[in-house]
């Protein structure tokens, strides 16, 4: 049995569109980037909270919970139409008082390879690569 999801996209002016589901929030989309996100950044904004959403709930879960977490996402574009995604870096950014950078580590891979639907949803030969700084440190 399939889940099905279901967006409403309406155009509001120039080229701002709102999307969301019915009776729910709504973002705003704007093709040219300058009074909201544009599809391409939704695109990484959504791929970036989809890993997040897991990154988080595993080390919960650990009993280990994140104080503070940020992702900084660079895509990098082909410069031919359709200008696509060539390369993705997420760079986490976790504080937390008693997270080990092996379960960190652990937490990201799970999330980006095995649960976030997102990724899998991207084309199999974009590369999506990612770095941690973990509680002011970037290394292992």
């Amino acid at each position: 049995m399939s889940v099905t999801s279901r967006i409403s996209v309406d155009w509001k002016q120039d080229r701002i569109f709102e999307c969301g589901r019915e009776g729910r929030p709504s973002i705003l989309l704007d093709g040219d980037g300058k009074a909201a996100p544009s599809p391409p950044e939704a695109l990484l904004a959504a791929l970036a909270s989809c890993v997040s959403v897991d990154v988080v709930d595993i080390l919960a879960k650990r009993k280990t919970p994140v104080e503070t977490f940020n992702v900084d996402v660079i895509g990098e574009r082909v410069e031919t139409t359709p200008r696509r995604f060539k390369h993705i870096t997420l760079n986490f950014t976790i504080t937390g008082q008693d997270i080990d950078r092996a379960h960190a580590d652990r937490a990201i891979d799970l999330a980006l390879n095995k649960y976030c639907s997102v990724k899998d949803s991207l084309d199999p030969n974009l590369p999506v690569e990612w770095n941690l700084t973990l509680n002011g440190s970037d290394k292992a």
